[in-house]
């Protein structure tokens, strides 16, 4: 796919990001960035008032979700309309959208189509699809098991869907006022396991193992990078970018995150790794490489460290790649003591993340104090996921380390994890988070910043040192909304990320504007 499409995709022109604030001042956003707002004493007014404090975290700007699995983030009951507008059947008995049309529905099967008339079935299918309604039972006995089963139920129909899937990503996070998101794809991933597989490993030989795929990496990212134009055209052409119809998700800025599946066999797992980084480099779409799936699976636990190592190595061959990497999703009740004291310093010392997703289990870790103060040091954020954490860990509320990472002066920035199968989105997250920790206004702007301060956006930070608040040199003297020459202007021109932090900082200036007239808060 060409530069002008991309551009267009993300919207991320400079003209475009900045002159947002050509209408509501004449100065610099950033010259209002810590100044007092009647905004907080407005947020005070709602923030025990369940109602009006979601309306008000709606319109919030949000800077960034970062930890956001594409397939889970999409809504069970549209998973049920492009199977009836691919013919498909489901299933009755297993409750899944089938891979085969459904000219003549077997027994326990029926056409996705007449889903709009019964009721009952598509509840049943929405339920084994979500956690809507989720209660433990003999047959489905835990939040864990049922969240990480749901996707089963529709992994047939993924693969046809995944431009629909962004496209619903990118709408979604416009009415939440996100200004980026960096979902979690796996594009080519069956073509780069299979390929793992006829390269069985010796051991930890990785330098082996490497030469041995070296070959057909090329051909791997080639796949992976058309099934992403594929993907990235048909979300432009639901979206109906760069016409008059556009949709509201054509303004939000999107990279990707290359996942690769953890609960394989060594050498499948160290191919997905090994083409995955080649995606990086090779595509800027991508900005980094995640890790996923159930972190207590047998063979992820086992192979913990050989996973850790694999990014080691890689990141010698590929370097430059960012690591954002599921670590510490995990409690006493799902794996021993022992299983828990070492997942998060590991990815951080040996594999090189400069993100953690999760990080639940951090109290358990050895020398949990050093653990924080180099986190904090080192500025490694950790992507929180409160929603997902209550229905898949049963952990929430003051069993939650959040306040501890606050409080160590660990980077922190709500996400979502997976929306659609949760249920939620990230206003959610925000709700939740007011809610469950008394944090103020200053706390949820904090965060929002973090979130793009900490994004794998490509180009110089407008913050200084990653002081959230603090402009850069270039950008301290500024007094127009829009510079137009200058080191500011050219920091704006040459970065990505700095000017996606200016349009947050413009919408952080309309909304503290705005919100403290508005009727309903009062």
């Amino acid at each position: 796919m060409g530069s002008r499409h991309r551009a267009t995709m993300r919207c991320t022109l400079p003209s475009v990001l900045v002159a947002v604030a050509l209408s509501l001042t004449a100065l610099s956003p950033l010259a209002r960035a810590e100044a007092p707002s009647a905004v907080e004493q407005t947020y005070n007014t709602v923030r025990n008032d369940p109602v009006r404090l979601g309306l008000f975290l709606r319109a919030f700007p949000k800077g960034a979700d970062l930890h956001n699995h594409l397939v889970g983030a999409i809504y069970a009951e549209n998973m049920l309309n492009w199977a009836a507008q691919d013919g498909l059947c489901v299933s009755l008995k297993s409750l899944e959208i089938l891979s085969h049309a459904c000219p003549h529905p077997k027994e326990g099967e029926m056409p996705a189509t007449a889903l709009a008339g019964n009721p009952d079935a598509e509840s049943r299918l929405i339920d084994a699809m979500s956690m809507r309604d989720f209660t433990p039972s003999p047959a489905d006995r835990s939040g864990h098991d049922h969240f990480f089963a749901a996707f089963r139920h529709f992994g047939s129909i993924d693969a046809a869907h995944q431009g629909d899937m962004l496209a619903e990503a990118m709408d979604r996070a416009a009415h939440d006022h996100i200004t980026y998101i960096e979902p979690m794809i796996s594009p080519a991933l069956p073509a780069m396991i299979r390929a793992g597989f006829k390269h069985p490993m010796n051991g930890d030989d990785f330098a082996a193992a490497h030469k041995a795929l070296e070959p057909e990496i090329s051909a791997l990212v080639t796949q992976a990078r058309q099934e992403t134009d594929a993907m990235d055209k048909q979300a432009q052409t639901v979206l109906k970018c760069g016409t008059p119809e556009a949709h509201p998700g054509c303004s939000v800025s999107v990279h990707y995150l290359f996942q690769v599946l953890r609960t394989l066999p060594p050498q499948a797992v160290y191919a997905q790794l090994d083409a995955g980084y080649a995606v990086v480099k090779a595509d800027p779409r991508f900005v980094g490489l995640n890790i996923v799936a159930p972190e207590d699976d047998a063979i992820a636990m086992r192979d913990y460290t050989l996973h850790m190592r694999m990014f080691q190595f890689l990141s010698q061959v590929y370097p430059g790649v960012n690591l954002s990497l599921h670590a510490g999703e995990l409690t006493g009740k799902l794996v021993p003591p022992e299983g828990l004291k070492h997942h998060i310093r590991e990815a951080i010392e040996i594999a090189g993340a400069k993100r953690i997703g999760h990080g639940v289990d951090i109290a358990s870790e050895d020398d949990v104090t050093g653990l924080l103060a180099e986190m904090a040091k080192k500025h490694v954020m950790v992507e929180i996921n409160l929603t997902s954490n209550d229905e898949i860990l049963n952990v929430k509320g003051a069993e939650h380390p959040l306040p501890l990472y606050r409080r160590a002066g660990v980077p922190v920035a709500l996400s979502t994890d997976d929306e659609g199968v949760s249920r939620g989105d990230l206003t959610q997250e925000y709700v939740r988070a007011a809610q469950t920790y008394n944090l103020s206004y200053a706390d949820l702007k904090q965060m929002s910043r973090t979130g793009l301060e900490y994004a794998f956006i490509p180009g110089q930070s407008l913050w200084d040192n990653h002081q959230v608040g603090k402009p850069v040199a270039a950008c301290q003297t500024v007094s127009s909304s829009q510079p137009e020459s200058g080191p500011c202007a050219d920091l704006l021109k040459t970065s990505e990320k700095a000017r996606l932090q200016w349009q947050l900082e413009s919408r952080f200036v309309a909304f503290e504007t705005s919100a403290p007239h508005e009727s309903l808060y009062q």
